[in-house]
């Protein structure tokens, strides 16, 4: 396993972080439990988790996965050897309607997630995302509903990151981060805490991957320059970038069959730009999930690449991507593809 460093809480982390968020829908506890004693043998001490969680979201089953997670820290007595990252998620069905990031409801929103985690302390705390309509989860453009939101009806900035400050104090939370937010919104957060002279966010969560790279565009620069780690996730693209989806097959089992409301990945750009990925691999003799997981691992701005798997097979697999070095000929034929087809799945 390759390392990181999270300056704020001086905590070395995985290149390689276990996603969790199937966890209570394709899996069960069992299966979590198998996923989470495979991930810290391979060397995997980074894990991210959320309130919301399993997905797709769904209230009777709401809280499952991190439940699961502290099933597995009450038996095995190792939450110390884990760094774990969670969120708050704005969701009207969460803690009846508590959707502002202001102090009552993120201290309300902790309670919860401790209590299910069985753990008195989560490293990185996150906003799932943001209270504001902005451009994220496949919204390409800025619309005019959005710049025609006033940022009056919502929890102030600097109230957020007074209330996760607080919360750092307390010692129930280590460090704070965003998660599927804006250039804008990241260095908002930057500034209000740089001028009132409070803790920054330590990383963002955005989508990242060879069908997804926008967040090279901007969002880079900012968190190289602010210091702040990029906490990759949708590596894969719901699986489309493991191959199994080419030609119109939808496996039995998998996400994109179960559930139609995973579009982002599929439409025509995006399949024809996963056939190209899917001949470069095949022409290079690679495993095409591990190129693509290789491809993420490879950037110098991602602090740690968020894996998810159904079963331990697929888990080592994507594990493994860590050991897989790209040549020069698969990255420029990388470039190519993505020059045709930049970005078809934002």
């Amino acid at each position: 396993m390759q390392y990181t460093t999270l300056p704020q809480i001086d905590e070395k982390v995985s290149k390689i972080c276990l996603g969790t968020m199937t966890w209570g829908q394709q899996n069960t506890e069992t299966d979590a439990h198998a996923q989470m004693d495979m991930a810290l043998s391979e060397g995997v001490n980074f894990w991210d988790t959320a309130e919301m969680y399993p997905s797709p979201p769904d209230k009777d089953k709401q809280g499952d996965t991190e439940r699961f997670m502290g099933t597995w820290f009450n038996k095995t007595k190792q939450r110390d050897k884990v760094v774990l990252a969670s969120k708050i998620s704005p969701m009207d069905f969460l803690r009846d309607g508590q959707t502002r990031f202001n102090a009552e409801h993120i201290s309300s929103a902790i309670d919860d997630n401790l209590e299910r985690l069985q753990t008195d302390y989560i490293d990185i705390y996150q906003l799932h995302w943001p209270e504001r309509q902005a451009n994220f989860f496949s919204q390409r453009g800025y619309t005019e509903a959005m710049a025609a939101q006033s940022l009056d009806d919502l929890t102030p900035f600097l109230d957020t990151i007074q209330a996760l400050n607080d919360e750092i104090k307390k010692g129930r939370i280590r460090a704070y981060g965003l998660s599927n937010d804006t250039a804008w919104g990241l260095m908002r957060y930057l500034w209000e805490a740089d001028k009132n002279g409070l803790i920054a966010p330590l990383t963002v969560q955005n989508p990242y991957s060879l069908l997804n790279r926008l967040y090279e565009v901007g969002m880079a620069e900012i968190a190289h320059r602010e210091n702040v780690g990029l906490l990759a996730y949708s590596p894969l693209g719901f699986g489309v970038l493991s191959g199994k989806y080419l030609g119109g097959k939808r496996p039995a089992g998998a996400r994109l069959t179960m559930y139609d409301r995973f579009a982002r990945y599929t439409n025509d750009q995006a399949v024809s730009a996963t056939e190209q990925y899917a001949k470069i691999a095949a022409d290079a003799g690679l495993d095409m999930a591990q190129m693509a997981l290789a491809f993420v691992n490879s950037r110098h701005f991602v602090t740690s690449n968020i894996i998810g798997a159904t079963t331990t097979e697929q888990l080592k697999s994507n594990i493994d991507s860590i050991n897989v070095t790209l040549t020069p000929d698969v990255l420029d034929a990388i470039e190519a593809v993505h020059a045709k087809h930049p970005n078809p799945s934002p």
